[in-house]
């Protein structure tokens, strides 16, 4: 620009102005379109060009503005990795939403203190848990045992008839079969086994459950992957079969199933512990026999008349929800993850409590998803289990799995304690009512 006059460097100037101008006018006039039309693709086609996800979202934004009218204010924009989730956590982004993180604890698990993280907007919950962790805690700990470990996917596919789908049943539980499939399905992934294949016919239409373990990830992509090798493998055979789809819901993901209730999914994981006497009445502010008949009459027997599937628990999804939000982990999975029985009794002759949950299906992963983004990795670390174990593959997520079941039982025992002793009410008035909210009344 030396070289040139000042009248060739205010010509250079406009035109570099104007291209500024018509790129952001058609950046923005492409992305009203991205967001007309929400196809997943079209977020490579703005993020990569740009080669910069911040500006893509911020442009996203304000098209989104433009056509709306609504500028989103309070919605932060600045302050997120958005190439952190660029093609494995969310599309179309334009912003992220704050959720506080409070910690619960210490939980003393298997002889060892957890310090639990909780994201929630409710009010009572993480200090409610912490109170349980405490009683835990004061009385020895809990324990806790891994039943099962194994996701599931469950295709569809349908046969010329009854017949011939009972026929490719019978080969898929045929015992000599089985491993050929498995050599086929563990193709995958070097983490994933077979563990098992559960077959149910309705009508031409056969639905296959497989079953696999898959280290520490949450594994459904990895499962999803070995069933559609299988189901290749098996169309040399019968290639009168048609895949209907994938999922033909006997996984059973993201939704109540008796299936994950009887037979698992995930991570099958019972905790206990006893709690003492005194700390009941010191603690939880209340006594033995009246939590042992709550319990009975408000988780079995209420759960009862209300047709519960899987719900015989006070509140396990709430906890549930808080840690897996926390951790990385589908929320949408905390549907089945909070099936829960919990079981209470009076023992050591009446002296002592005996209390267990029971949680036959918790789906969880210490590598991929979510579990990799920061502040979700900086929780995982917080509790040990951050990515994947490498002295014993899948350790990490099964103890993760553990601390939720436990994290559980600690919040079974003060909301029902709160319950039982009539502090329920009370005790959200005092940390789940904001002053600021709430109205304020005339004077007599």
């Amino acid at each position: 620009l030396h070289l040139l006059g000042l009248s060739e460097i205010l010509a250079v100037v406009g035109v570099i102005a104007s291209l500024v101008y018509l790129v952001s006018f058609f950046g923005i006039a492409f992305v009203q379109s991205i967001v007309s039309c929400h196809d997943e693709e079209d977020e490579f086609l703005l993020s990569a060009p740009l080669g910069d996800c911040r500006r893509a979202a911020g442009i996203r934004r304000e098209a989104l503005r433009r056509i709306t009218g609504r500028a989103l204010e309070g919605l932060p924009l600045d302050g997120f990795d958005y190439a952190s989730i660029l093609g494995q956590c969310c599309e179309l982004p334009v912003g992220y939403v704050q959720l506080p993180v409070g910690v619960a604890g210490p939980l003393v698990l298997d002889g060892r203190e957890h310090y639990l993280p909780m994201a929630t907007t409710e009010g009572c919950l993480v200090a409610s848990t912490s109170r349980g962790c405490k009683a835990i805690a004061q009385s020895g700990g809990a324990t806790s045992v891994v039943l099962r470990d194994g996701m599931t996917r469950a295709p569809v596919v349908r046969l010329p008839s009854a017949r011939r789908a009972a026929e490719l049943k019978a080969f898929l539980q045929e015992p000599n079969n089985f491993e050929n499939i498995a050599l086929v399905f563990n193709r995958c992934s070097r983490f994933a086994r077979l563990q098992a294949i559960q077959c149910a016919l309705a009508g031409r239409n056969l639905y296959m459950r497989f079953s696999s373990s898959t280290g520490d990830a949450m594994g459904m992509n990895m499962v999803s992957k070995g069933v559609e090798n299988v189901l290749g493998y098996l169309q040399n055979d019968f290639q009168d079969m048609d895949v209907i789809s994938i999922s033909g819901n006997f996984c059973s993901d993201k939704k109540p199933a008796a299936v994950n209730w009887i037979e698992g999914r995930g991570k099958s994981v019972v905790c206990e512990a006893v709690i003492k006497e005194e700390v009941v009445k010191k603690v939880l502010k209340t006594n033995i026999p009246a939590l042992v008949e709550l319990n009975m009459i408000k988780n079995l027997a209420g759960s009862a008349v209300a047709g519960s599937l899987g719900g015989f628990n006070a509140h396990a999804s709430n906890i549930v929800s808080a840690i897996y939000i926390a951790t990385g982990q589908d929320p949408a999975q905390n549907v089945e993850s909070s099936h829960c029985i919990t079981m209470m009794e009076a023992v050591n002759g009446g002296k002592d409590l005996h209390v267990s949950v029971t949680m036959p299906s918790i789906e969880v992963g210490t590598v991929g998803g979510g579990t990799q983004l920061a502040s979700q990795a900086a929780c995982l670390d917080l509790l040990g289990v951050k990515g994947a174990s490498l002295e014993s593959p899948g350790a990490n997520a099964r103890r993760l799995a553990a601390i939720v079941a436990g994290a559980v039982l600690a919040g079974e025992l003060s909301l029902l304690s709160a319950l039982a002793a009539g502090q329920l009410v009370q005790s959200h008035m005092k940390y789940n009512r904001s002053a600021k909210d709430s109205p304020k009344l005339p004077p007599e």
